[in-house]
This record gives C-alpha cells, sequence and structure tokens, in this order.
C-alpha cells in the first residue's frame, strides 16, 4: 500500500517527479506543471505510460529508475499505465544495437511477463494501475492498417534515428522489421491515450514518436520525460548484465549490501535520485551531509539498508548490515583496498598471481591449500568463482578489490 504524498504546489510537484536529471519534451519543467495544474482542474489521473518489453526474466536497478518515476506518481494520486510489450518484444527493440535482437516466440514473452510483473510490484502498485499487452492491438492490425501507419514516418526520420544511423554507416545490416519497432510503440501511446510517457535518455526517438501519432490521430501529443541511464557499480558504464555492474532485484539481501558497499562515492547523489524513493527533503539531506565531510562509508551504508528495506523488509535490511560488519569491518579489513580490474577467464589462481600478491602459481595453491586465501572473509579453494565487488585476501595483511 503506498502512502499518499502530499506536496501542495504543481511546482513542487514537477521538481518531486523531476528528481535524477529528467530532461521533460516539449519546453522542459513549465509543460510538466500545465499538465499536473490541468489533471487537477479536470479532476483526473493522468494517465502515465511505460511501455516495457519482457525479453528476458531478470530485471535489475537499472531497470527500475523509470518505475520510481511511476510509483512517484502513483503517490501523487496518478495512474501509471504499464505497458507489457507482448507483441514489441517478438520484434526486439533496435535501441542502442549494432545487431538485430534474436526473434523470441509468444510463449517466451509470456512466461518473461510473469516474471516482470512479481518483480515490477516491488516497486509499483499493481492493483492501482492500468496493466496492458500491446498484442491486444498491434496484433489484430490489418496489412492497410499497418501501411497506413508507416506512411507517418519517413525514412530520413529513420535514418536520423542514432541506432538505425550509425548500423547504416558502420555497414551492419539494418531488418525492414526493425524500422517498424518505434512506429508500433507510438501507436502504443494512441491505444492507451497517454498524457505522458517515460523512458531512458536512449529511447528519444521511440517516445516522440508517440507525439507524432498522438497528433496525427486527433489526440492531445503525450508530453515526454526521459531519464538518465543508470550508472552500474563500476563507475563508469550504464548498468548492465552484460558489464556484470548490476544488482537485480532479486539478488539475496547479502549481494545488496556488499554490491552497494562497492559503489564509487561519486554516483551517491545520482542513486539516492534513481534508485531509492527520495522525497525533495531526503536529497537535501543527503547532500548536506556530503557537503559537511561526512564519511561516504556511512552514507553508503545507509543507501544500502534503504535498498534492502525497500526491496525486502527492514528486518532483512539489519541482518544484511550486521553481516556485512561483522565480515568486513570487525575484521579489520582497510578501507582503501588496492583493484584488480576481473578479466572474464581468469581464475581465483591467476588473480593471485597478476594482483601480485603472490609470486607464482605454486605459491598461490599452496596459499589456497592451507587456507590462506579468503574472498569476502570465506575461506577459498580453487574453483571460488570471482565477481564485482568481491574482496581478496592474502594472509593477514594482503587484499585486493575486484572491479
Amino acid at each position: 500500500m503506498l502512502e499518499r504524498l502530499n506536496l501542495q504546489s504543481f511546482e513542487e510537484q514537477a521538481e518531486y517527479l523531476m528528481a535524477g536529471g529528467a530532461e521533460v519534451l516539449p519546453n522542459g519543467k513549465s509543460t510538466l506543471v500545465e499538465k499536473l495544474k490541468t489533471a487537477s482542474e479536470e479532476k483526473r489521473p493522468l494517465r502515465v505510460k511505460l511501455g516495457i518489453d519482457p525479453t528476458g526474466s531478470d530485471l535489475h536497478l537499472g531497470h527500475t529508475v523509470c518505475l520510481q518515476v511511476l510509483r512517484r506518481f502513483q503517490k501523487l494520486g496518478h495512474l501509471p499505465v504499464l505497458l507489457i510489450g507482448g507483441f514489441t518484444a517478438q520484434l526486439g527493440d533496435p535501441t542502442g544495437r549494432n545487431e538485430a535482437r534474436p526473434s523470441l516466440t509468444e510463449s517466451d514473452v509470456k512466461e518473461n511477463s510473469k516474471t516482470f510483473l512479481k518483480q515490477i510490484e516491488k516497486v509499483i502498485d499493481l492493483s492501482k494501475s492500468e496493466i496492458v499487452d500491446n498484442s491486444d492491438w498491434l496484433s489484430n492490425l490489418s496489412l492497410t492498417e499497418v501501411l497506413k501507419l508507416a506512411s507517418t514516418t519517413t525514412i530520413n526520420q529513420l535514418v536520423g534515428k542514432e541506432a538505425f544511423g550509425e548500423r547504416l554507416e558502420q555497414g551492419h545490416p539494418l531488418y525492414v522489421h526493425e524500422i517498424f519497432y518505434p512506429i508500433l510503440q507510438g501507436y502504443d501511446s494512441v491505444a492507451i491515450k497517454a498524457d505522458i510517457e517515460l523512458g531512458g535518455h536512449d529511447q528519444r526517438f521511440n517516445v516522440l514518436s508517440g507525439r507524432a501519432l498522438q497528433k496525427h490521430f486527433g489526440q492531445e501529443p503525450q508530453i515526454v520525460m526521459m531519464f538518465p541511464l543508470l550508472i552500474g557499480l563500476d563507475g563508469k558504464k550504464k548498468m548492465s548484465k552484460t558489464s556484470e555492474n548490476y544488482i537485480a532485484i532479486q539478488d539475496s539481501p547479502n549481494e545488496m549490501f556488499g554490491k552497494t558497499m562497492s559503489l564509487p562515492d561519486e554516483q551517491l547523489i545520482n542513486w539516492h535520485e534513481l534508485v531509492v524513493d527520495s522525497t525533495p527533503n531526503d536529497l537535501k539531506r543527503v547532500k548536506h551531509e556530503l557537503e559537511t565531510g561526512a564519511n561516504p562509508r556511512d552514507i553508503k551504508m545507509s543507501l544500502a539498508q534503504r535498498i534492502i528495506e525497500f526491496y525486502y523488509n527492514p528486518e532483512e535490511s539489519s541482518k544484511a548490515k550486521e553481516d556485512f560488519i561483522a565480515k568486513f569491518q570487525k575484521r579489520e579489513i582497510p578501507d582503501e583496498i588496492p583493484e584488480f580490474k576481473l578479466n572474464d577467464s581468469l581464475g581465483l589462481i591467476d588473480v593471485l598471481v597478476e594482483a601480485e600478491m603472490v609470486s607464482s602459481r605454486g605459491e598461490a595453491k599452496r596459499m589456497i591449500a592451507g587456507q590462506g586465501v579468503k574472498v569476502n572473509s570465506e575461506k577459498a579453494d580453487s574453483e571460488t568463482k570471482l565477481k564485482l565487488g568481491d574482496v581478496i585476501q592474502v594472509g593477514k595483511r594482503k587484499f585486493v578489490k575486484i572491479v
């Protein structure tokens, strides 16, 4: 059950909704303020669209950035319209790719959708949301209707789309079915009569196509809110499974806590804006603490607790904190630890040698056999798998963190 948030002015509401660096089109914050004001005068909730293609089975915190914004709209009394791309997932969103996505079957998409919704309900109240599947209208379009939709967009516009233009310049194939993706996503906004659509900055062309198609069909064009992509645990690349710099919604509390503690200090404000449901006062407090010399480690620990409390409960959050302190702080693992960039093909023995924690593979094997090597304060063996954020200890004084 979400607690209703009472922000008196539409300006305050807009700032709360835009936290994290949202870009609002057209014309910025003033458009959002006007939309909020109009909805209030008409005594109706705004219909806020977020489209999600169930192309996989797991969500990570990067996926939740727009879900957290949906949650904010919900707390202000507006209606999330969660659009499951049952049809478009079978095409595959070409955004940000230099090759076509592999095709998914209808059964794949349905199975992924079930898993997605179980994870999404940890962020928004699905009982107070509208959940729709674009298969319901897109699969029924006749060829004539599809061609009419295609006539609303020029090839010039599509080639101007970054993902398509780059692929053509680089000589990568661009398939005809892919150019229909943004057109169909735009038509989704027509079908559900969206007032606002949310998306990442990489979705600019797709979400703006909704405005064009709504205008074409005589509807009031939606406004668009685009948010930054969440930077992952490495502090460099966007959060993704490919980069192995992610926290999954279904990670255990201890995994969530340990991974959050490996977050670079400079990402703390951004994560408070994008990952947890921070009020304006929360953000002011964290910024003030950092500006006045608070230890970033303590703020990171508080952030880790908030994340776990949000996705689990206060008890699990407290247990994860206690476990982390028992493993790391009480065993006097230093705050400043040398870092080692992990190559996927390297095992523990290779890392010990390349990180110069031992002089040879033979010494590495002897140290492991003698239980002198630990990973996250647990005794390791030669088959121990390493992952981002792990702390390796050799003897009492040698440490290295995997990045």
